[in-house]
């Protein structure tokens, strides 16, 4: 094994990887170096990381014509937005590129093979994110993770945010240090120009918890609060379940709470929610199984168009809220199932059910096992949602495998200034 040398050395970047890091070549082998873009001339430390080598930066010696000066005062620590110093245009050709290498060198799925979709473009890549994770950081203070490290970065203000929650990290930090020593995250939540959070207990909610969160909604005027204790029931203060309205159906209103998942980027889950409902194709007939229903992203859109949906998540707060927003909107073709998307497919399956269409939304880890559910279900089409390119690809290449022809590729800049990218694809069952 070749020894690596002590010094910092010069290094220049080809490309990006798939998690968003400069790649260059040293002595035959890859190295990753995060912070880096294309055409760099960068000195760094090596460092093998298991079987990858990465490269520390210490020091940018020539920009590459795609770096641009970052918006953001934590930019140089903070890993929420990597790309803040990569030119717009070049984050966008390198999403499309990324889905598209990793869907071929991991799903061994050839571009040719599908349709490629152009990129669809956020309608904002600045102060656009609706939800966020902060912790602990030291002092009473709030923050998120430092780049490829748990280091915990103090942040006041947080300029990727929409301007509700903008400056709510700094001003909300000294308010809540009571719970500072309980406390495993807090997470932003903002529709509009109202905002709540949750607290993420290491236990269980105390009195002074409680008082503590209720005065913090109070000072800052916020809709509520959630305290989720680690064992047991949430407590909420306040009005934490924030009104919205579906996508493509604004008849339906859809509930957020900032203990459940919701879509970062308001304005690009419309553009998501489409994609999907186009690739999918549903008519008034079709039954639609949708997995990883959430609380009604995608459920309610589809229903306008097919004949009946079933949606499965595992969270009962999503299926609580996904509930109220069918009884309050009168959407009568839907029903949810609330459990582990694996089990419940396992029993649709034992009673012989079959659908037509399936669109599946799956966390970061993917949905394994989807395309044995698909053919014991007789689906025709899948749409699947993809948060992570490596999942995709490897549910990709099962589905095909199972005899399902991929579609189309539409993928979705959800997440400007961080390689972060949704991408949704869609699959025929061949004849």
């Amino acid at each position: 094994m070749t020894t690596l040398p002590e010094a910092p050395i010069e290094l220049t970047i080809e490309r990006l990887g798939q998690l968003g890091e400069g790649v260059a070549q040293w002595e035959g082998r890859t190295v990753f170096v995060p912070g880096a873009f294309p055409g760099d001339t960068v000195r760094v430390h090596l460092e093998a990381q298991g079987k990858v080598l990465r490269g520390l930066l210490g020091q940018v010696l020539t920009d590459g014509a795609e770096r641009v000066s970052s918006r953001c005062v934590y930019s140089d620590a903070c890993g929420g937005c990597d790309w803040l110093e990569l030119a717009v245009t070049a984050q966008r050709s390198a999403k499309q590129e990324i889905v598209l290498s990793t869907l071929e060198h991991l799903g061994r799925l050839k571009r040719s093979a599908f349709t490629v979709r152009p990129l669809m473009v956020a309608p904002r890549d600045w102060g656009y994110r609706r939800r966020a994770v902060l912790h602990g950081a030291g002092k009473g203070a709030l923050g998120y993770f430092g780049r490829r490290t748990h280091e915990r970065i103090p942040v006041d203000v947080c300029p990727a945010l929409t301007p509700v929650l903008t400056a709510l990290p700094g001003k909300l930090a000294p308010l809540l240090k009571p719970l500072a020593k309980d406390t495993e995250e807090v997470l932003l939540l903002a529709e509009g120009d109202k905002a709540a959070f949750a607290v993420n207990l290491s236990g269980p909610v105390t009195a002074r918890h409680l008082e503590a969160a209720a005065a913090a909604v109070r000072a800052l005027r916020l809709e509520g609060a959630v305290l989720v204790p680690k064992e047991g029931s949430a407590r909420l203060i306040g009005r934490p379940v924030l009104r919205s309205l579906s996508p493509l159906r604004p008849e339906v209103p859809v509930y957020l709470r900032p203990d459940a998942f919701a879509q970062a980027h308001a304005e690009a889950n419309v553009g998501l929610v489409t994609a999907a409902l186009y690739e999918l194709g549903a008519k008034e007939r079709d039954s639609v199984l949708e997995l990883y229903s959430g609380n009604g992203n995608f459920t309610f859109p589809l229903a306008g168009t097919a004949g009946s949906v079933l949606g499965v998540e595992s969270s009962p707060v999503g299926v609580e809220l996904a509930q109220r927003s069918a009884r309050e909107g009168g959407v009568a073709n839907v029903r949810f199932i609330q459990g582990d998307a694996r089990k419940v497919c396992d029993g649709l399956v034992a009673e012989g059910r079959s659908f037509d269409l399936c669109l599946a939304d799956p966390p970061r880890a993917g949905a394994p096992g989807l395309a044995k559910w698909m053919r014991a279900l007789n689906v025709r089409r899948v749409v699947y949602v993809a948060c992570d390119p490596a999942s995709l690809a490897r549910d990709a290449a099962g589905l095909v495998e199972a005899g399902y022809k991929p579609v189309a590729l539409q993928v979705v800049d959800m997440f400007p200034q961080t390689h972060h990218v949704e991408a949704v694809m869609s699959f025929e069952r061949e004849a």
